[in-house]
């Protein structure tokens, strides 16, 4: 089935790498009009670029989204460039401390709910005013599969990710002619994205190889790709998806489905 988004201007938080990239270049090739926003600005102006290199219309904000300031720019910035907003996809996030709950510093755990869930909240509020104008719009929170299951020392990530998925139900209700819907990522190949920066050498080589034994036990077999998800982002702001509303889709090659025994099983 072929998707256009021809005539709409879709925000993409969190667009300089990994899915948000992946989102914002399929959601151009489906003729959208895009604003990509994120605070990392060479990598940011890099998917502009390949975007208007491809033909497609894009403008790059740079934006912490979780500051209402620069969420109120973002806003403006994207109606003075395409004087409209149709779509808005939350995914700017971030994992955060590792560690067991009492072993995290009070600020850490503040700015991972920050980045992931005071984000959500200022987009969404300060984009919905502008749907409500036209009596119409589509929006997709990029959540995660641990805001579905307990995961291993990451109790904020959890917490935040688990928060966004029954606010996207609860958007749903509570705007009936607005569509909201969420995606919550299983393992996706994106070379640990921003983490990388935090890691020696040695513990990114021993994440990376953590990140592909763990999918290797899911029912797939292996980390998905960041354009399997803007797939299914697509899919949804789309009018193919027009009857949904409040879904919470997973996209992580079946590793909730079941429960796995790793090597106690053979």
């Amino acid at each position: 089935m072929s998707i256009s988004l021809e005539g709409k201007v879709a925000i993409i938080t969190g667009a300089a790498n990994g899915i948000g990239r992946a989102i914002a270049n399929a959601f151009a090739a489906a003729r959208a009009r895009v604003i990509l926003a994120d605070i990392l600005v060479e990598d940011g102006k890099r998917t502009q670029k390949e975007i208007t290199d491809a033909g497609g219309e894009a403008v790059f904000v740079r934006a912490d989204v979780s500051e209402e300031e620069d969420v109120k720019n973002m806003v403006a910035a994207g109606c003075g460039a395409f004087r409209s907003i149709d779509i808005l996809v939350n995914n700017a996030g971030g994992g955060g401390s590792y560690g067991c709950l009492h072993e995290i510093e009070t600020r850490e755990f503040d700015r991972t709910i920050n980045v992931n869930l005071r984000s959500t909240f200022l987009c969404t509020k300060f984009v919905i005013p502008h749907f409500l104008a036209k009596n119409a719009g589509a929006i997709v929170n990029i959540a995660s599969t641990y805001g579905l299951v307990g995961a291993p020392k990451v109790p904020a990530y959890c917490a935040a990710k688990a928060a966004i998925i029954n606010l996207t139900r609860q958007l749903a209700v509570d705007y009936d002619h607005i569509r909201v819907n969420a995606i919550c990522p299983g393992y996706i190949d994106t070379g640990l994205g921003r983490r990388r920066a935090t890691l020696t050498e040695a513990e990114l080589t021993a994440a990376l190889a953590r990140r592909e034994k763990a999918a290797r036990m899911q029912p797939l077999g292996r980390q998905g790709r960041p354009e399997e998800v803007a797939n299914v982002a697509l899919f949804l702001c789309s009018d193919a998806a027009s009857f949904m509303t409040g879904s919470i889709v997973t996209v992580d090659g079946g590793c909730i489905t079941t429960f796995n025994y790793g090597d106690a099983a053979n």
